[in-house]
């Protein structure tokens, strides 16, 4: 995909894309982690995964290639079935499907995330000091 704006990418909106992106992965992850537990009464309506789908932007003018969110998909992990008569939403064979959430996996996703999130604000800051040194030595 080709970015349709003129002018070239500057530090502050690489860093803006960058940091989006990181925050639709970490709250993919976190609805994961929220629907953790969840049981349903059918496979069919069983929670499954999301995950964030990503795409390359290629600006022409300049070179750089950006990364942008385009879609969150389901994944295709199966639910989960165990037996449980006593649970309400068992069906008329007294089974439920478990969410295949793996709770490890989504809090590292979410320390990845977060950690790629917090080197693009070091990334700004850095910018940020080294223009407010510039300016000062003028």
């Amino acid at each position: 995909m080709t970015v349709p704006d003129s002018r070239p990418p500057t530090l502050f909106s690489l860093a803006e894309g960058a940091m989006s992106a990181q925050l639709v992965r970490i709250n993919a992850a976190t609805s994961n982690l929220a629907n953790a537990n969840a049981v349903s009464g059918s496979e069919e309506d069983a929670y499954r995964p999301i995950r964030a789908v990503f795409e390359t932007e290629l600006d022409k003018v300049s070179g750089i290639a950006t990364v942008t969110s385009t879609r969150l998909v389901r994944t295709d992990a199966r639910p989960e079935e165990r037996y449980d008569p006593t649970n309400a939403l068992a069906n008329e064979e007294g089974k439920v499907w478990d969410a295949p959430v793996d709770e490890t996996a989504e809090m590292v996703e979410i320390m990845e995330s977060a950690r790629q999130y917090q080197n693009m604000v070091q990334a700004l800051q850095t910018a940020k000091q080294l223009m407010m040194d510039t300016l000062r030595s003028n």
